[in-house]
């Protein structure tokens, strides 16, 4: 594997590292036998044991939460007894009381679910046996990637199976709502946080000096969702920073010698939710969570969702790791109980912390033959996958070319070695039904059937019908785009500036990089690393020649760089309507809520015409992220009012950003604003 971070060390996945089903010898056992095993895991060595009780006794007298009570007291003219109990109460909120019998209850539970729901669930072994150290040693922060409802326990359930110290887990507070199921999570070590904190003052004290808790006495490893939510779209969102600079603080403060950082990789041959994320992306309401709804969804177990792979990662020093990029001593000249914002150097620091993880979490994951399969289906026109398809034997052939330009790219494949490629493919085809047919030696794109109607659909309800099925299998193409993105950025640079100099490609490069810098993960201030290694990997592919001064095409570029500048087609396409969208309307303010409805119709309209090639540019997420990035890239404002955040439109500057997407006049690096949202 192409080691990107040089400086790191192999924090990667190793090549030789092996995989074992633990579902495997677990089959023929009882499940209440495996439920009630003794579970004696080793303690941590610098930590006296401390229960859910001793650790809220704590939180409440800390001098930190003492001090935030008095100002609190003092800025809305209640008592400082009326202020504690408010804290009280939301700790009791938030606070997870972990306990072995209910860990037994998930244990047993979830052992009925996967064998019913997964035909394998990989585990590596020696990351899990380096988790075992680490955990015995200090603070360990457990990061997994968030790609299902499934990903929630999961890991609690591996740690259970291998007498591991079990995680306290940062979960939102609708699932807390949950009748019985909310405290079945809350005694198998979740803890809840509002989603919309806000400004909320003791909130935010609470909730920080709980989480400062649990990392400077090692009470459990923590494990949060560094993405915050759950992915819709199957690829990696941008990090949260709140949490990170929480779990952060206490090594910037010297209250603990290292906190460790381990970073994990779920990978999903079938996602469970993958129709209800399709229709979240065109706008249907999410459901809310609730009992009632997770005794209906129970048809799920009556489907196959082929294997998962859980690679628990290198633990990763945040000692070795900060060395050189932030200035602890700064922290020494005020009292450590006071409460402070992180600087621009913490948050700096934070930021590329949780970008590197997210990297990270890609690159160890494993790419299974379906997503390949899915790049290349996607690039087939829709009309012609639906109503004629591709034929069997040519997406096979597109699909093993596309498997060797992944494994020269550094990707972990999750391929059958004891299955003929063919084979390999029907099964794919036969796990995916819900999302594609095989006919007649030919492979269609599955629109779901309409219930019997009065009238026939019309044009915009069948374009929707056709999103739905179109962004589900965009989903699993998003599981494999992090092994192409750099090269295919490249490649796009080189078609939109017709150039050959490496100048202003990398220029082009930093361009694109900014303007996508929502839809995948860049780690800050490696744009030029990024763009060394795209040309190191289609140098290795011979898809290009590099010299100092300029990058040409070679004998393999008229393959490869033609199919990369297609896989960001759709982006291209999603983003240069909106770009449209916003110049030709005539009021230059709005609100998030007018935009995603008026944007998605003028989308549809185009789509209607056959004007727009791309459903993708439906997807409520491509829509944010295209105001994320002229936020950051400075064409539209941000102003926040008493219900709703405003936007104001610099029609120049989008007009200007598109242009230079286009190639109509020469891209330029632009000072993207620092994203650091707490």
């Amino acid at each position: 594997m192409a080691n990107t971070y040089r400086g790191l060390g192999k924090i990667g996945l190793q090549d030789e590292e092996e995989f074992v089903d633990i579902l495997e010898d677990k089959r023929h056992c009882s499940d209440l036998s495996f439920a009630f095993r003794t579970f004696s895991p080793p303690p941590h060595k610098g930590a006296a044991p401390c229960s859910a009780a001793e650790l809220n006794k704590a939180v409440l007298e800390s001098q930190y939460l003492r001090y935030v009570i008095e100002e609190v007291a003092v800025e809305t003219g209640s008592s400082v007894e009326e202020v504690r109990g408010e804290v009280r109460r939301t700790l009791g909120e938030m606070s997870q009381n972990l306990q072995l019998r209910f860990i037994r209850l998930m244990a047993f539970t979830f052992r009925k679910v996967f064998k019913r729901l997964f035909s394998a669930i990989y585990v590596n072994v020696e990351g899990l046996n380096a988790l075992q150290q680490a955990a015995q040693e200090g603070p360990v922060i457990l990061m997994p990637n968030h790609r299902s409802y499934v990903d929630f326990l999961v890991v609690s359930y591996i740690m259970f199976s291998y007498d591991i110290p079990l995680p306290v887990i940062a979960a939102g507070i609708p699932l807390a709502g949950m009748k019985m199921v909310g405290e079945i999570l809350r005694g198998s070590g979740a803890f809840f946080i509002r989603r919309a904190i806000g400004s909320d003052k003791l909130y935010w004290a609470v909730l920080s000096e709980y989480v400062r808790t649990i990392v400077r006495k090692g009470f459990a490893p923590l494990e949060f969702f560094v993405e915050g939510l759950r992915s819709r779209t199957l690829k990696s969102l941008p990090p949260k920073l709140g949490m990170m600079h929480m779990i952060l603080e206490p090594f910037f403060k010297g209250e603990v010698f290292d906190v460790t950082l381990l970073p994990i990789s779920i990978s999903y041959d079938r996602v469970l939710e993958e129709s209800l994320l399709a229709h979240e992306l065109l706008g249907v309401p999410k459901p809310r969570e609730s009992t009632t709804g997770l005794l209906k969804a129970s048809k799920v177990l009556q489907e196959n969702y082929g294997c998962m792979h859980v690679n628990f990662g290198r633990p990763l020093s945040v000692r070795r790791l900060c060395e050189g990029k932030i200035n602890r001593c700064q922290y020494n000249h005020m009292p450590r109980d006071l409460p402070q914002k992180p600087n621009a150097e913490a948050q700096a620091c934070g930021s590329w912390l949780a970008h590197l993880m997210v990297r990270v979490q890609e690159e160890d994951s494993l790419t299974s033959p379906w997503s390949l399969m899915a790049c290349v289906l996607l690039q087939v026109p829709t009309a012609a996958l639906t109503e004629e398809g591709l034929l069997f034997h040519q997406l096979t052939e597109q699909t093993l070319w596309l498997r060797k330009l992944a494994l020269d790219f550094g990707a972990h494949l999750s391929w059958p070695e004891k299955a003929s490629d063919p084979d390999v493919m029907s099964s794919a085809v036969a796990l995916h039904r819900s999302v594609v047919y095989r006919k007649a030696g030919r492979v269609y794109l599955l629109l779901a059937d309409e219930p019997e109607r009065k009238h026939p659909l019309s044009p915009e309800e069948d374009t929707m019908r056709t999103a739905a099925a179109v962004l589900m299998l965009a989903s699993y193409r998003n599981q494999s785009l992090h092994v192409f993105v750099r090269p295919a950025l490249l490649a796009l640079a080189m078609s939109v500036t017709k150039s050959t100099q490496r100048d202003e490609l990398l220029t082009c490069f930093c361009f694109l990089q900014d303007v996508f810098g929502n839809e995948f993960i860049f780690i800050p201030g490696r744009s030029s690393e990024d763009f060394e290694e795209a040309c190191s990997l289609l140098k290795k592919c011979k898809a290009l020649h590099v010299s100092q001064r300029e990058v040409t095409v070679s004998d393999a570029g008229p393959e490869v760089l033609p199919f990369l500048q297609e896989l960001l087609r759709p982006f291209v396409d999603s983003y240069q309507l909106m770009f449209r969208f916003l110049c030709e309307e005539s009021d230059c303010v709005f609100t998030e809520k007018e935009f995603l409805p008026a944007v998605r119709a003028f989308a549809t309209k185009l789509v209607v015409s056959g004007e727009l090639p791309t459903y993708e540019a439906l997807s409520s997420d491509v829509q944010k992220n295209v105001l994320s990035a002229l936020l950051r890239l400075g064409a539209v404002t941000k102003t926040k009012t008493s219900e709703n955040n405003q936007y104001k439109v610099n029609k120049t500057a989008v007009r200007r950003t598109g242009d230079m997407l286009a190639g109509r006049i020469p891209p330029q690096i632009t000072q993207a604003a620092p994203d650091a949202r707490l």
